[in-house]
Parts: structure tokens; sequence; C-alpha cells
């Protein structure tokens, strides 16, 4: 078992203007933490990472950084590689250097998606997409280089409000258009980023043992659910959403059929299990 982060703890946040990396920050307010952005740090460079932690002495190190553009990196797997696998590598070896512990953030993409129930943490896994196969190698540096000193946290379908996100681009839609069509075969557990920080910061003051968990918002639904459920918090009819499928809205990446992950590891390590996704859809609406 981990001692829990003490009190008086540096924290070290990258991808600080990230949707998540912001929520992270926002929620070690009155702790010690220090948040770098892309331009402050460049993961890919090893040097420039050394120096960070050097420099800043964190006890614990939250990566939230990653290539995200799923279809991009079907293109350009080199730099989607340069940044969710070399770049969690770099962080692993400066931590290992410096004693640090790192919180490495991870993706349902690392699962094929073809599951009838929740990926458990053990599953296999078999990424069908560069991004997946990107942000697995990342896990595999981070168990390579820290194994007793690291968190490997998977999440999926996260969101916040007023950055770029699903969530905002409904709400944008639900202005412009009369009708939209959304995939009704694809499910997954949306998870509200602010949620997720405020679970991230529990995890660096527990005494959960290094290795993979997930965390995810309560329960599952589609995309089209969770645009429907937009739609009702502004206001709107819901029916406006329309369901579609993935075939007839094909793109560049080959996104997961089935993307929820069980918390079960996440309850085991004694962590306080996440809001219920419809719910927390309202809270962040309200926020």
């Amino acid at each position: 078992m981990h001692p829990p982060v003490a009190d008086g703890a540096r924290w070290l946040v990258t991808g600080a203007h990230g949707q998540l990396g912001a929520e992270v920050l926002r929620a070690l307010q009155g702790k010690d933490a220090v948040g770098l952005a892309r331009d402050d740090l460049d993961l890919t460079d090893q040097d420039a990472v050394e120096s960070a932690i050097a420099d800043h002495r964190p006890d614990l190190v939250v990566n939230t950084a990653a290539y995200t553009a799923v279809d991009a990196a079907e293109d350009d797997e080199a730099a989607a590689y340069a940044v969710n696998a070399l770049g969690p590598a770099h962080l692993a070896a400066s931590c290992a250097r410096h004693g640090a512990r790192l919180l490495q953030m991870s993706t349902d993409y690392v699962f094929p998606g073809d599951a009838r129930e929740p990926y458990d943490v053990d599953a296999p896994t078999g990424p069908h997409t560069a991004y997946g196969r990107t942000k697995l190698a990342g896990e595999r540096w981070v168990q390579a280089l820290l194994p007793q000193s690291s968190w490997i946290v998977r999440t999926a379908w996260v969101y916040a409000v007023g950055r770029r996100s699903f969530v905002d681009t409904m709400i944008r839609l639900e202005r412009e258009r009369d009708t939209v069509d959304v995939v009704d075969d694809q499910c997954g557990s949306p998870t509200w980023a602010s949620d997720l920080a405020a679970a991230l910061v529990a995890l660096g003051g527990s005494t959960a043992p290094a290795g993979i968990l997930h965390c995810v918002g309560g329960g599952q639904t589609t995309w089209c659910g969770l645009a429907r459920a937009v739609f009702e918090e502004v206001g709107a009819d819901p029916a406006r959403v329309r369901p579609t499928t993935t075939q007839a809205s094909a793109r560049p990446a080959r996104r997961p059929a089935y993307s929820v992950l069980s918390d079960r590891s996440w309850r085991t390590a004694g962590l306080p299990a996440m809001p219920e996704w419809r719910g927390a859809v309202h809270a962040a609406l309200g926020r």
C-alpha cells in the first residue's frame, strides 16, 4: 500500500490547460500545486521533462496531457506516440530519479470495444486505433519504469462545459439546428471532468496500491442518450436528437461499440464511487 500524499506535498499537473488538467488544478486549490501547459512543457523532450521535475520537485505528478485527436492519429501515429507513449516514459523515468509518484491518465480505447459486460482492469486489451495503441504503449512504459510508484487511471467519455467537448457541441447544435443525428450504437459511461478531478485528488491522498484503476461516471448510456440528456437540461425537446448508427456516420478511426469500464478496482482500493452520469450532467450544466 502507498502511504498517502502528505498535506504539504507538492503536486505537478501536466496538460494544465486541458479540460481535465484545469479541473484537477481547481480541485487542488489550497494545496501546493503547479500546472504546466503544453507551451510550458513539451513532454516529447526528455531533457525538458527532466528539468521540470528537477526544478519543481513534485511529490506527485498528474499527467493529463495527451494527443487526443483520435482521427488525426490514424494518419500520424508517430506524433501520437511521441506524446502518449514517450511523454509518460520520460515522466516515469524522471519521477523514478527524483522519488516522485506518477498518476498517468489512460483510456477505454485500449480495449477492442466488443465486450458485453464492463471491462475490468485485467481484461485483455486490443486497441483498434492509433490513439488506443499509443495510450496502451504509454501505460506499459509507466509500468516498466515506475512499477511501484505509479497509478494508471483509465477513464472514458470525459466532458467539461465551456470547453471543446461533446456536451458543449450538443449545447451549440441545439441552438443552431432543428434536429441533430447522434449515434445510438456506442455505449459508455459519461464522465464529468470535475468529478474525475476530485476522484484523482482523492486517489493521490489515499493508500491505494500502485497499478491500474478504472474511474468513470456511474451507469451507462449511448452518445444519443447523453445528447438527449443535454437537450433536457437546456429546456429543449430531447426528441430533436435522432438516433443514427456508427456505419451511417463513419469516421477515420474506429470507435469502440462498448466502452463501459468496471469500477471494481476503484472501489476495492477503498475509493468512493463516482456519481451517476445523469446527475453529473445536471450538476455540470448547473455550474
